[in-house]
């Protein structure tokens, strides 16, 4: 197939007209703390704080003012935005070096309109898909979907990676209080050691697979999914496969040839990328562990966030608005990462999931015209739960050298009622941010420390050690509560989010050539440590070779 022509616009960032008033608005006010900004404007937090449903988002804390934000607005508009979000939602070609629709978001529309991918309606296959899920899922939670011994399913494994992985777990672990009584387990790595302990103390008698893979030829899912069945194979009879494998993939020859009942392969689409996939048939795992009607909510969240990004005013669009100032921080102050800190545990893999689904995305050094670009894209992304984070890595970002702005996510209510623990949880997840802004003065310290025992000396030798620089910025996404369909609306709010970097960094987000490489050395790699054939490579990697 040859690549499609662009459909989205090409506007390389440096030339928009607003890009040069932005960097001179810059260069006035970036020494401007943001203390200073909250005295300069009273009205501040009627610009920097959004409403939205159970959501409300205070971007008040960020080294911007009023004039900034707009040049950013200004921005957005110059670069396309709103062409490219009408032509990503129509089913535009809108990945045109992999001469693809990008169209997540139509798995979870509210409206019933037709999506059109080369000519035809998508809704009624993607009704199809789910209705098939969704009867599945009842089965196996029920009861009435028996192994080949007549026992009920308990345990589920998936066996996938990338996003056939990290998406699907990370919501299970995100829902456990919605779980139901099945067990999911989750194998991913290569790694034979890690097979080995995901399989400990499974019944076969009682266990389902889900194998998750597009073309049932990803070398990671494919070495898992041909060792379980040996193992599996080893203690049951072959006609049991058809009980208790079951596959998300459009390669209908190897799955019947693994030995899987074309009745029990749930179908993928070209028009769905990976890491967005959760949504799909992927999310099969995800509707076992909390059922269907769960997972319908989980989609209404995220239909809902897609609404509101796709029909909202720019200045209070809140995926729109955080893209623009992580371009803010990424192209102006130098800032190469971001910090993700959700203030609930069962949160705790969201950064990991974010890392794929914005570093793939938006880790590309062309632009959409094939030419390399002259400024950064993509932001490092890296996290974890607070209040584990703040015995960690805070000390980095309060006290260290780097420029790290940082989303804190938190939910007002917490799900099984610790009035007492949720309140230190909150009164932790606002105090950071207030002391990542506010940060402590010498006269501040030295006040502290009259007070102490210490000699005054020595009271002044530590000082410079306790003294906090501040001005560092901040995202607050507080939410009601963590529940399905918040937890949707969240993960989408980020798909956008990355979605409007991509646009205004004239590049393509949702190709990932850059996972190729590696993969095509490893089978050559490989070769050489079966010694099946002597490649040749660099001495570094010959010697390491000498040492397997």
């Amino acid at each position: 197939k040859k690549m499609q022509k662009k459909i989205l616009p090409c506007n390389i960032l440096t030339r928009n007209p607003s890009w040069s008033l932005l960097k001179n608005h810059y260069e006035k006010i970036k020494q401007i703390s943001i203390k200073n900004h909250f005295d300069n404007d009273s009205k501040r937090l009627d610009f920097t704080s959004f409403d939205w449903g159970d959501f409300y988002v205070d971007i008040s804390k960020n080294k911007i003012d009023r004039k900034g934000f707009e040049l950013l607005i200004d921005l957005a508009t110059e670069s396309g935005l709103a062409q490219a979000i009408n032509a990503q939602f129509s089913g535009e070609i809108i990945n045109y070096t992999e001469n693809r629709a990008v169209l997540h978001t139509a798995l979870r529309s509210l409206k019933k309109d037709p999506i059109l991918v080369g000519g035809k309606d998508i809704i009624p296959e993607i009704y199809s898909a789910q209705k098939k899920m969704f009867a599945f899922c009842d089965q196996v939670i029920s009861g009435d979907w028996k192994g080949y011994t007549g026992k009920s399913i308990s345990h589920i494994v998936n066996i996938g990676i990338g996003g056939s992985d990290l998406g699907p777990a990370m919501v299970v672990e995100a829902l456990a209080y919605y779980q139901n009584h099945l067990e999911i387990r989750f194998i991913s790595n290569v790694e034979g050691d890690h097979h080995v302990e995901v399989l400990k103390g499974l019944n076969p008698e009682t266990t389902l697979f889900v194998i998750v893979s597009k073309t049932f030829t990803t070398l990671e899912t494919i070495s898992n999914a041909r060792s379980i069945r040996e193992w599996f194979l080893s203690k049951v009879p072959e006609h049991a496969i058809t009980k208790h494998f079951v596959a998300v993939s459009t390669n209908l020859e190897k799955t019947e040839a693994f030995g899987i009942d074309p009745e029990n392969i749930f179908p993928m689409n070209d028009w769905v990328g990976g890491r967005f996939s959760l949504w799909s048939t992927v999310g099969l795992s995800i509707c076992l562990a909390v059922g269907p009607n769960h997972f319908k909510k989980l989609l209404h969240g995220a239909g809902k966030m897609d609404l509101h990004f796709k029909q909202t005013p720019f200045k209070k669009n809140i995926p729109v608005v955080l893209a623009l100032l992580s371009i803010w921080y990424n192209n102006l102050y130098g800032a190469e990462s971001e910090a993700i800190i959700p203030y609930t545990q069962y949160l705790r893999s969201l950064p990991a999931y974010l890392q794929q689904g914005i570093m793939e995305s938006n880790g590309k050094y062309v632009g959409r015209d094939g030419k390399p670009l002259a400024y950064q894209t993509g932001t490092i992304i890296w996290g974890a739960s607070g209040t584990n984070a703040q015995h960690a890595f805070f000390q980095l970002i309060h006290q260290g050298t780097k420029l790290i702005p940082a989303d804190f996510i938190g939910f007002k209510r917490s799900l099984n009622g610790n009035k007492d623990h949720q309140n230190k949880l909150l009164a932790n997840f606002i105090a950071q941010t207030e002391a990542l802004m506010t940060g402590k003065s010498e006269a501040q310290v030295m006040a502290e420390l009259k007070n102490s025992s210490l000699a005054e000396k020595h009271q002044k030798d530590l000082a410079p050690f306790k003294i906090f620089l501040g001005d560092k910025p901040t995202n607050t996404i507080l939410i009601e509560q963590l529940n399905p369909e918040n937890l949707g609306a969240l993960i989408a709010l980020y798909e956008h989010k990355i979605f409007v970097q991509g646009v205004i960094w004239n590049i393509n987000s949702y190709d990932q050539w850059g996972v190729e490489l590696g993969k095509q050395l490893a089978s050559k790699i490989l070769s050489d440590i079966e010694g099946k054939e002597r490649n040749l490579h660099d001495p570094s990697t010959l010697k390491l070779l000498s040492k397997i």
